[in-house]
C-alpha cells in the first residue's frame, strides 16, 4: 500500500475497527424475530437480511428497509418514541436497548489488524476519523479504549444534528474530511458495508477500501470499492 497520495483515512467503525457488527447483528436478530413472531410473520429475519437491508445504514433507515422487504407498514413515529412503541422509531430504539445491554455485558475489543494499521498511520502523520451511522460510536470507542485515537467522530448523532443524509449518500464522509482539513481526493474511505462503500464512491474520494467481513468481495467491488481486503493489516 502506497500511502504517499493520501493525508487522511476515514474509517467506518462497526466491522472495520471493532467487531461490533457481530453485536449489532445479534441485537437486530433478537429484536426483529421477536417482532415478527408477535405479528405472525412466518419468514424469519436472517443474517442475509442484515447485509441486504440494515448493514451500514442509519438505524431507522435499516428498520424501514427491512419492514418493506416483508411488506410491513408501520407509522414512522418519532425518535423520542419508547422502545415498546409499534413504530419505525420505536423498533429502532428497541434494538438500541438490546445492543447496549450486550455491549455492557460482553464488552468489545478492536481487531488486532486494525490497531496495527492505526499505529502505522500515526507514525506517518496521516489523520484519521470515524464515520459511523451508529449513534453508539462514542460508547463503542470508549469501551474499546480507542477514544483518544480519533479526534473527529461523525456518528449518527452528529449527522442528525447537522441534517446530513446517511450512507449511501457521501455527506457524512465529506463532513469528516472537512473536519480533518483534507480534500476528498486526498482521503481514503475504509468500509465493510455496501452502503458505506457506495458513499465513498459517490464522494469521489481518493481511494475506497472495502473490508470483507461477510458482504462478499465481488459485492463490495461492484458497489464501488477500489480494493478489497479481509483484514486491515493488509494495508500496513
Amino acid at each position: 500500500m502506497d500511502w504517499n497520495p493520501y493525508d487522511a483515512v476515514l474509517f467506518d467503525l462497526d466491522g472495520v475497527i471493532t467487531p461490533t457488527a457481530e453485536l449489532h447483528m445479534r441485537a437486530w436478530a433478537e429484536m426483529f424475530n421477536a417482532f415478527l413472531d408477535a405479528h405472525g410473520v412466518d419468514e424469519p429475519y436472517t443474517d442475509d437480511d442484515y447485509f441486504a437491508y440494515v448493514d451500514g445504514k442509519p438505524r431507522y433507515d435499516g428498520v424501514r428497509s427491512f419492514l418493506q422487504s416483508r411488506g410491513i407498514e408501520l407509522p414512522e413515529g418519532d425518535p423520542s418514541d419508547p422502545p415498546e412503541a409499534e413504530t419505525v422509531c420505536g423498533l429502532g430504539n428497541r434494538k438500541n436497548d438490546v445492543f447496549n445491554a450486550v455491549l455492557a455485558r460482553d464488552g468489545i475489543a478492536a481487531y488486532p489488524g486494525s490497531i496495527r494499521l492505526l499505529d502505522a498511520l500515526a507514525e506517518r502523520g496521516i489523520k484519521v476519523a470515524v464515520v459511523s451511522s451508529s449513534k453508539n460510536a462514542p460508547t463503542v470507542l470508549d469501551a474499546a479504549g480507542l477514544s483518544d485515537r480519533f479526534p473527529v467522530v461523525v456518528d449518527g448523532s452528529v449527522a442528525a444534528g447537522l441534517d446530513l443524509p446517511g450512507k449511501p449518500r457521501p455527506e457524512t464522509f465529506l463532513h469528516a474530511a472537512e473536519e480533518v482539513g483534507v480534500p476528498a481526493d486526498r482521503a481514503v474511505v475504509v468500509e465493510d458495508a455496501v452502503s458505506g462503500v457506495a458513499a465513498g464512491r459517490a464522494g469521489n474520494f481518493g481511494l475506497v477500501v472495502g473490508v470483507d467481513r461477510g458482504a462478499g468481495e465481488q459485492t463490495l467491488l461492484d458497489s464501488g470499492a477500489d480494493v478489497v481486503v479481509t483484514d486491515l493489516e493488509e494495508l500496513v
